[in-house]
């Protein structure tokens, strides 16, 4: 049985823990809302885009015209962008995205010649290096307040490969954000941009003037689209880290509070029998001395 001095640091180390795992569950509340706010404020925009990208893309089809990016093609190399932290403590949300990601390839693939990756996150690089992943490249560091200028070298680089013809499609792996205490994994299709012109948003559509062309502005518009996109995508992600950082603390909070009451009353057992056995050691001395 462990000594009432065992116990008692073991106590003084649980709380230390607990407020560690407290401060740290303030730190990605806070940063959960402002990633949420983030995240929703992109959508109007995206939305907007998409409408107009659609509306141009069939307007360009109907006169002969035909982007690139809107082409479909033999699939002779998938992509895939998957997205995790730069680090743990987030329970389950990196492992999920992980074995996620792994399933797909073992199920739609034979062979490292029919895929690549492309990974955000030290922990997703960690992860397919070590297994001997084919990365094309990857992104650390991706900073909690996202900006669209952290995310557009990663989103250029990524669509040059498809209109460079390395890729022939592209899927965003991911954690979506669904509230504070739930997240939905995700395998999206964003390139080549098949369904963009056949998608109906509902409601009376913009008319729009085009100048130089439509075809020019497709050119430009496009890329910045699927830029747009996995802006957006990332955005979504770190929302869902942050909420499953919270989980994660505010469990780990309550896991060392009920270990601390589990010490707390070993401790006071173990008090109590020490004294219960010096009451004894008197009891038996005075009867000896009678």
């Amino acid at each position: 049985m462990p000594s009432m001095r065992d116990i008692k640091e073991k106590i003084a180390s649980t709380k230390q823990m607990q407020k560690i795992t407290k401060a740290m569950q303030m730190v990605s509340a806070a940063k959960l809302n402002r990633a949420q706010t983030t995240a929703q404020s992109f959508e109007p925009y995206a939305a907007k885009l998409r409408e107009m990208v659609a509306g141009i893309a069939a307007s360009a089809n109907n006169q002969g015209g035909r982007h690139p990016m809107l082409e479909s093609r033999p699939v002779k190399k998938t992509a895939y962008l998957v997205m995790t932290a730069d680090r743990g403590l987030a329970g389950a949300y990196n492992g999920n995205v992980l074995k996620y990601a792994s399933e797909l390839i073992q199920k739609n693939h034979r062979s490292k010649e029919e895929y690549t990756l492309i990974v955000t996150g030290k922990v997703g690089v960690h992860y397919f290096e070590k297994r001997g992943y084919p990365v094309a490249f990857s992104q650390t560091g991706v900073p909690d307040e996202l900006s669209f200028d952290d995310a557009s070298d990663l989103a250029k680089r990524t669509v040059a490969m498809f209109i460079d013809k390395k890729i022939d499609e592209l899927y965003l792996v991911y954690n979506h954000f669904v509230n504070a205490i739930s997240q939905k994994l995700l395998s999206t299709r964003l390139l080549p941009l098949t369904d963009i012109s056949g998608e109906d948003s509902g409601g009376e559509k913009a008319i729009y003037e085009y100048e130089p062309d439509e075809d020019e502005v497709l050119e430009k518009l496009l890329p910045l689209y699927a830029e747009g996109q996995i802006y957006g995508a990332l955005a979504d992600a770190k929302a869902a880290e942050h909420a499953a950082r919270v989980t994660a603390m505010r469990n780990a909070s309550d896991n060392a509070s009920e270990i601390i009451d589990n010490l707390t009353l070993s401790f006071n057992r173990a008090r109590q029998a020490a004294i219960t056995q010096e009451i004894s050691e008197i009891v038996g001395g005075a009867a000896a001395l009678e």
